[in-house]
């Protein structure tokens, strides 16, 4: 049983990782990356929208950092060291 969860931790930890990274990549909804990154979106959005309550962007100039998937992959890693 807790192979199997460290197992769903682990591609938790990469499907988090791989939304930040097609986050930077500009694409069209119909693109194949595309449909991944929408997939990923509606996995991942609602875990960290309590975390960006908690801890918004942080602004700067014109533009902000948003560090909620930092702080959802660091948890993500805390609990797979629980496990």
């Amino acid at each position: 049983m807790l192979a199997l969860l460290d197992s769903l931790l682990t591609i938790a930890f990469f499907a988090v990782f791989a939304w930040v990274i097609l986050s930077w990549i500009p694409m069209s909804p119909g693109h194949p990356l595309g449909r991944i990154q929408a997939a990923l979106d509606r996995a991942i959005y609602p875990v960290l929208r309590p975390i960006r309550k908690v801890l918004p962007p942080i602004r700067f100039g014109g533009g902000a950092i948003d560090l909620s998937p930092l702080i959802l992959l660091l948890g993500i890693q805390i609990l797979r060291g629980i496990v």
